[in-house]
């Protein structure tokens, strides 16, 4: 069952400009929580606060980058909850035969803000240990495509151009050219959105392509990233401190600030052609 499209909410607002007021019909971005279960193991892994849409794509992201899943073929399918009615804001996962993870990791992940990721996540001890492979090298890209990039992003944001009030993560080749994306309440979910729609479409990993997400690169975007793969990773603001360090570990280019003609490389220098 398709879950209604509810990224938006209606709400009446006060406008007080020039010393008056007056009434208007506002859109906030929908933020609701999402459980994410795993079957038969009745077993709750996350609770996130997203905006509804993609919960499918969200729920198999969030278990790739966790290591949860490796393959689409872990996954056996994905469901809303039924339970005596629909509940949208509950996903079943259920996994193929045979498929044991280990969920210890998860336990610090049973409440993710919308704002922050996970907050006290395990550090950059915890991509080595799980084996995380060093980025291939390449592709190269001009200054040129990477300054083209957030002018292609803001026209494809439909909600935040209605709300204000979204993050958006999404992919590009190597050209420039616009691939998917994803709008969310967190920065996280918009790419665990992302990475669970090439999941699910056999599409990673995702080797040859560009992410930029809004806002600031984290240790979560980072994280995500290397485990899909991804050689160049882009935002509009600046990385912390250890999205840095897991870029420079795993081969990642990591850019910051990028606005107009104008960003900053933090690590991964090898991939922009400035020749």
């Amino acid at each position: 069952m398709i879950m209604p499209n509810k990224s938006k909410t209606k709400a009446t607002v006060w406008v007080m400009e020039k010393g008056q007021v007056r009434p208007r019909l506002d859109h906030l971005t929908t933020e609701e929580p999402l459980e994410i279960r795993l079957v038969p193991l009745q077993k709750t892994v996350a609770v996130t606060m997203r905006t509804p849409g993609a919960d499918f794509e969200l729920a198999a992201g969030f278990l790739y980058s966790e290591g949860v899943v490796s393959r689409r073929e872990d996954i056996r399918r994905i469901s809303y909850c039924v339970d005596g009615e629909q509940r949208h804001n509950i996903v079943n996962v259920e996994l193929r035969d045979g498929l044991i993870p280990d969920l210890q990791p998860l336990e610090r992940h049973f409440y993710t803000s919308s704002a922050c990721g996970v907050c006290g996540k395990a550090s950059l001890e915890a991509l080595r240990l799980r084996g995380c492979p060093v980025i291939p090298a390449g592709p190269t890209v001009t200054p040129e495509i990477i300054y083209s990039l957030p002018e292609k992003l803001r026209p494809a944001q439909g909600i935040f151009t209605a709300t204000g009030g979204l993050h958006a993560a999404a992919t590009f080749d190597a050209q420039g050219k616009l691939l998917n994306l994803w709008e969310d309440v967190g920065r996280h979910n918009a790419l665990d959105k992302l990475i669970g729609t090439a999941l699910l479409s056999n599409e990673l990993p995702l080797n040859n392509c560009i992410v930029l997400v809004s806002g600031r690169s984290s240790f979560e975007i980072l994280q995500k990233s290397t485990t899909a793969g991804v050689p160049i990773v882009c935002s509009v603001s600046a990385p912390s401190s250890l999205a840095v360090s897991v870029a420079k570990e795993f081969g990642i280019t990591l850019i910051g600030f990028l606005r107009g003609e104008r960003f900053n490389i933090y690590t991964g220098l090898q991939r922009i052609n400035a020749a």
